[in-house]
This record gives C-alpha cells, structure tokens and sequence, in this order.
C-alpha cells in the first residue's frame, strides 16, 4: 500500500513548482487568490519564472526546487504552476528516499503524470491528479466544480463519479476492484522501456490527452498493446480527449472508433466519458489508492488520497 499524504489545514503553505514547461504568470498570478481563500500561504519555487527554451528552467534547477519543496518542513503541499515537457528529463536523478520519509501531497496532471508514476514506484506516495494553476485556475473558464475538487485535499473523502457529471458510455461491461494508476496517454507511453515502466497489473488504468489525432491515439495504444499492458489490467477509465479531431477527416477514423477497436470486446470493464483531464470541469483524483470501476451501473467509486 502506498503511504498518504497527511490533509492539509488552514493556514498551512503550500509549494508552487513549474517542473516542465514555463508556465503562464498572468494566469499564475490570477490563480493566487484562489489557495488563498482556502486559507493557505503560497511559497513560489526559484525556477517558477524561469525560461530556458521550452522549459521552466534547467533540468537542475527544476528538480532542486522539486526536492527543495519536499525537504521543506513548513510546506504541506506541492501543487504545479502547469505542465508541458520536461518532467521526464530528471526523473531517474529524483531523490526517492527522501520522498518518502517526507510524503506530502503532490498535484498536477498532463506532463506531471511522468512523475505520479515515478513518485508512485519509487517512493511508494498516492500523488494527486488534478488542475493546475495557471494552466487552469488562473483561466476565466476555470469550472466552479473543478474548484470544489481541491476540497479533497483538507477532508478525507470518498470520491463518487456517475452520470451526473458528464454523459458516460460502457465499452466494456463488468466490475473490477484495484489501484488507480495512469494519467497522460502520452506519458504513459513514455515510461515504457525505462525503469519507470507502468505497472498496469491488477490495477484501473486512467488514459487522457490532448490534441493527439486519432491514429496518433491509436499508435500510442497499440504500444501499449504490444507491451502486454492491457492483457492484466483490471479496468479502464478513459478520461477526456481535448482536440482529437482529425485534420483530415474524410481520410481518418474517429476517436470514438479508434477506443471501441481496442476496447470494446475486451472481458474487463471499460468506460469513457469521464471529464478528467484537459477539460472543465476537470475532477481531480488521487492516484495509488484503490477504486471500484462498475461498467455496468456507469461508476467511479475512489478511496480517499489524504489522511
């Protein structure tokens, strides 16, 4: 079982952290106001504002203010400014011991999911998936729901997805219990062959993206296909997949036919529509902790990530 994060508390400081790409500082800016009227200080990490091409920052520094934050004993809480490329880059040079005798929650999604999976294998902590803050927050569409989602991060709660939310359809019938693992298509795909290879045994596998083509998903899930990952895999949560439409349509399957040729006479549960990802609302989740896919009744149920 991994270790949870302890919940936060009113007044507690949370650290704010770009470990990929520059984020936007007006969208950051605009989305300070936000922690601070969940009662939490701000601490900005040295790289937050840093450009080095298409990263926030170079590879050292990035990680100096991701270890930084966890050695931290004043911050509670890690939340990413936004994501991008570049999470992968220091991945094997992150102190996991460290970690995991300082376990906090960690937030973010997209490029961030290369590290929920690290964090994950190597320091054994539920990390969090969920919006960011000037990829999201700081964003005028930024949804009411997506807000309340933070929530979890103060209460330990069970979280509960059905169709009241978004509009759900079943590939796949069935139920399965396990791990919530996954995240990004594309981050997934990247673990494969290293070290930090996804373990998609017995657990419920979460796949989002964004403005990935039809045959660029369907290439993505074959290598997943062909790397046996979904021949043990207990279930399959397919989240949001933000312009996915083909530039040449007349010339293209869709997204939808691209998922039901993999997943659709698959014997496990298999159900999309969830809006989780590059979406609002966009429902956060902890990953690591275990959850019960119902294919049948349409439902997500997921333990609590904080204690």
């Amino acid at each position: 079982m991994r270790t949870m994060p302890k919940r936060l508390q009113k007044g507690d400081t949370v650290g704010i952290i770009s470990p990929s790409s520059p984020p936007n500082l007006e969208n950051l800016k605009k989305a300070l106001p936000f922690l601070e009227e969940m009662g939490l200080n701000v601490k900005m990490g040295k790289s937050v504002e840093a450009k080095n091409g298409y990263l926030a920052g170079s590879d050292d520094e990035r990680l100096a203010d991701l270890h930084a934050m966890f050695e931290d004993p004043e911050v509670k809480a890690i939340i990413c400014a936004g994501g991008g490329y570049g999470a992968a880059r220091y991945a094997d040079r992150i102190d996991y011991a460290m970690i995991k005798e300082n376990p906090k929650i960690f937030w973010g999604y997209s490029d961030v999911t290369f590290l929920h999976n690290a964090i994950g294998m190597y320091a054994e902590l539920v990390t969090f998936h969920g919006p960011m803050l000037a990829s999201d927050v700081g964003k005028p569409e930024f949804h009411e729901r997506s807000g309340r989602m933070f929530g979890q991060m103060f209460q330990p709660f069970e979280l509960h997805y059905d169709e009241t939310i978004s509009e759900l359809e079943t590939l796949s019938g069935g139920m399965a219990d396990g791990e919530l693992v996954g995240g990004n298509l594309s981050l997934i795909r990247g673990t494969l062959g290293t070290k930090f290879e996804i373990d998609t045994k017995g657990k419920i596998l979460l796949i989002e993206d964004t403005g990935e083509e039809p045959y660029q998903v369907d290439e993505m899930l074959n290598q997943l296909k062909m790397a046996r990952k979904f021949e043990q895999v207990a279930g399959i949560v397919i989240g949001d997949f933000k312009n996915a439409e083909p530039k040449k349509p007349e010339q293209s399957w869709t997204l939808d036919q691209v998922l039901n040729d993999y997943f659709s006479d698959m014997d496990i549960p298999v159900v999309k529509g969830f809006k989780i990802g590059h979406c609002e609302p966009n429902f956060s989740l902890p990953l690591g902790v275990k959850a019960r896919l119902d294919a049948d009744a349409k439902t997500l149920t997921i333990l609590p990530g904080v204690e």
